[in-house]
């Protein structure tokens, strides 16, 4: 019998559904909303969207479908250390970037662009809005029909490049589960955006040494002796992980007991996040993202075809809105509802990188 933490979400103080449905015989609430997640269309376009490097330009770089893996494994490790609910944390890991649009960061920001003088566009409330509007399983209602604390903490997901928001919902904060996935988030990016990033060749080791994180895992693991150019590279970047981790586990630990956290009602209460790196460890983790935004994320090689991302999704954004009975019938259906914009900024989310490449081929060529 596993022994929850008695501030750890359960199904028995969860809030529930939306539209109550019977409990499943074999599996948890939280064990169903995980597995609703992985068996959504919104889940699977995942492994077509860009994380830092185009899909099928090299199949060993991340997308956004193996980045949420990873970040899962992540918090899962985390969660059960802690004796907190493993799938919940996990179902938030896997949805946390379902409502990226596609060629990553910069898509996102053209959208908002489009979408300024109609409630803009931000990844984390597309996902909220995914799982409780887009995706259409069931035939009584809308959504997933996800429990409260998974749709909160899908909500209140937020990283040093965006924020939650929590206006729907009456807590001040996520429950410790879902603070997980936001630092599960940071760490796992950080990390594999630092090796895809050597793999590329864009970002030089020695280069990378003068960031102490890099710098403490080479000397770890003994990197001046390990030829192998593959090998260095991924030993490196689990070392960081690793180090990650453990210290998210132990600084966490001792903010709940210095907090005196006895029952999820205080996590809520509390003003400030619970899972949480130490200090010193912060300020390196800090010291590695400005390193990737100025050598990686803001590399001419990355950032080259944003003119050309731009004209590609104002195209099929200017089409799709002169021409909305080209979209699927689901989506011309919402118009009534939401409104030209708004659905047609709802498709051109959910494609995938590639999908968004063969319907601009299409309408170029009518």
């Amino acid at each position: 019998m596993r022994s929850w933490a008695p501030y750890a979400v359960t199904d028995k103080n969860s809030r529930g559904r939306i539209y109550p449905q019977p409990p499943h015989p074999y599996r948890g609430d939280f064990e169903r909303d995980r597995d609703r997640i992985i068996h959504s269309a919104a889940f699977r376009r995942l492994e077509g969207k860009t994380q830092v490097f185009t899909p099928n330009v090299n199949d060993h770089y991340r997308t956004r479908m193996t980045h949420s893996i990873e970040v899962a494994q992540i918090g899962r490790t985390i969660a059960r250390v802690l004796n907190l609910n493993e799938e919940l944390t996990e179902a938030v890991c896997l949805a946390h970037d379902i409502g990226h649009s596609p060629f990553g960061h910069t898509g996102e920001q053209i959208l908002n662009k489009r979408m300024k003088k109609h409630g803009g566009f931000e990844h984390n409330r597309q996902s909220l809005r995914i799982v409780d509007f887009l995706e259409h399983p069931y035939p009584d209602f809308r959504g997933l029909n996800l429990m409260y604390e998974t749709r909160q903490s899908l909500a209140g997901h937020y990283g040093p490049y965006d924020h939650g928001r929590l206006t729907e919902f009456s807590e001040r904060t996520v429950c410790l589960e879902g603070q997980i996935a936001n630092l599960a988030d940071r760490i796992a990016y950080n990390c594999h955006d630092l090796e895809d990033g050597i793999l590329s060749r864009l970002l030089d080791e020695e280069v990378a040494r003068t960031v102490s994180l890099f710098r403490q895992a080479q000397e770890k693991i003994g990197a001046a002796s390990i030829d192998d150019y593959v090998i260095r590279r991924i030993r490196t970047a689990k070392a960081i992980l690793d180090r990650l981790v453990v210290d998210a586990i132990e600084a966490s630990r001792q903010a709940i007991q210095k907090a005196r956290i006895r029952t999820l009602e205080q996590v809520y209460q509390h003003p400030e996040p619970l899972i949480v790196l130490r200090q010193e460890t912060l300020a390196e983790v800090q010291e590695l993202e400005t390193f990737l935004q100025q050598r990686l994320y803001s590399h001419p090689a990355l950032r080259e075809n944003d003119p050309q991302i731009e004209e590609w999704l104002n195209k099929l954004f200017d089409w799709f809105t002169a021409n909305p009975q080209q979209m699927p019938g689901y989506f011309f259906r919402l118009i009534e509802s939401e409104g030209p914009e708004r659905t047609v900024c709802d498709y051109i989310a959910g494609m995938t990188d590639r999908y968004a490449l063969s319907l601009l081929q299409k309408i170029s060529s009518r």
